[in-house]
């Protein structure tokens, strides 16, 4: 069937900015959805009905109306983070066609001389600030999408207490209009608390001398997270996440999580890496949960509550870290059963009882066992010694 939607993106210059096919979308429909601004702008001649989006926002009434040329209002290019991609996952693509205006951080990037392609896009509108830290990096360009007015100045602050109070802040109000203002400062000593509710933030990042630096490979320093000693340690989680190899989109479980390295690590590696954390102790889950948000990954999920018991009606895993609990009965084995064809599974043992569990585990269904010895040079009297740490076993396996 021809498309009976059309989602038209529209810039600050209102109706007055749009292409021939985005008029001629508006002239035939017979109703149009919007926010209350983008129908605003819309001339009093049109004849179509004008539905302002329902509060919670639903886009029900609009599938509702299949069969019935509609058009839905939108921001810039609707399908950078806007409805248009919420709609695209409701209706066939023969059905649906998308007439997109110059995106906020298009304009952004013009205004500046920045090219797009090397600046990363953080949105804030209905996600939280966390989200922002895994982009901070000294000397990397990002454009923040703010959620209002305040959200400047709480980005300012937050930069600050991050150690990152140097960064160039370039906010941008009113991008494409008449009314469009540019106010740039330093993230330390910002001193706007409001401005326009329609804003895109730009960063140069600038990282104080004094911030911990931290690096994208797996292997962060362990005062990276805050923990009670149940913590993979550095070198490792880093052995750990390399036979756990994350790639975009996966999802892992890590069982008895502890501080949440293994998963807050795993997310790291890429922007669509999922995790999910399951952890008894309720200290640890507070630990979690601040180390999440401290180091950019703040949709890691966490299960309260002690495997297998815990892992009941979880979505099936492509990878598992098991970090604690491998004696414990039934974990083994509920494990091997939810995890995908072809996924991968991981544990660590430190115990003679767990490594014990671990080799028979391994004569049942393969894999490879891996010891692990690591020693650091420490002080002994007026010279220095190795001192070990316990040994690890290592168990990879794939399901077949």
């Amino acid at each position: 069937m021809p498309a009976w939607l059309t989602v038209v993106g529209m810039g600050d210059d209102g109706f007055a900015g749009l292409g021939k096919a985005a008029r001629r979308a508006l002239i035939d429909a017979r109703v149009i959805y919007g926010g209350a601004r983008h129908l605003a702008m819309l001339p009093v001649c049109l004849s179509a009905a004008r539905e302002p989006w329902p509060q919670p926002f639903d886009i029900a009434p609009v599938l509702a109306r299949r069969d019935t040329p509609v058009c839905v209002l939108a921001s810039g290019d609707p399908m950078f983070y806007g409805v248009g991609a919420t709609l695209a996952r409701h209706v066939p693509a023969d059905e649906l066609r998308v007439l997109p205006a110059p995106s906020s951080v298009s304009l952004a990037a013009a205004r500046l001389g920045w090219p797009l392609q090397d600046v990363a896009t953080v949105s804030l509108v209905g996600r939280p600030l966390a989200a922002l830290q895994r982009h901070l990096h000294d000397g990397v360009r990002v454009f923040v999408l703010s959620a209002d007015g305040a959200t400047p100045a709480t980005v300012a602050a937050w930069l600050a207490q991050c150690g990152f109070g140097a960064t160039r802040m370039i906010v941008m109000e009113h991008l494409g209009s008449a009314s469009e203002r540019l106010i740039d400062g330093l993230a330390h000593s910002w001193e706007i608390g409001g401005t326009a509710s329609l804003n895109v933030i730009a960063l140069e990042c600038a990282r104080d001398a004094s911030a911990p630096r931290l690096a994208l490979t797996p292997g962060l320093p362990d005062d990276a997270f805050r923990h009670d000693g149940q913590l993979t340690k550095r070198d490792v989680r880093a052995l750990t996440l390399g036979r756990l190899a994350p790639a975009p989109g996966e999802l892992l479980w890590d069982v008895g999580a502890g501080c949440g390295s293994i998963g807050i690590e795993w997310m790291r590696a890429h922007p669509a890496c999922r995790a999910i954390a399951i952890e008894a102790n309720g200290e640890r889950q507070r630990f979690i949960e601040q180390n999440r948000d401290a180091l950019g990954v703040p949709n890691l999920q966490l299960i309260a509550g002690n495997a297998p018991d815990a892992l009941r009606g979880l979505p099936a895993p492509d990878a598992i870290f098991i970090g604690g609990g491998v004696t414990a009965h039934g974990v083994l084995d509920a494990c091997w059963h939810a995890l995908k064809s072809g996924g991968r599974l991981v544990a660590n043992a430190v115990t003679l009882e767990g490594e014990a569990a671990l080799t028979a585990w391994r004569a049942r269904h393969g894999g490879t066992l891996t010891r692990i010895a690591l020693a650091q040079a420490q002080p002994l009297g007026g010279f220095e010694t190795w001192r070990a740490a316990l040994p690890i076993t290592l168990l990879d396996t794939s399901k077949p």
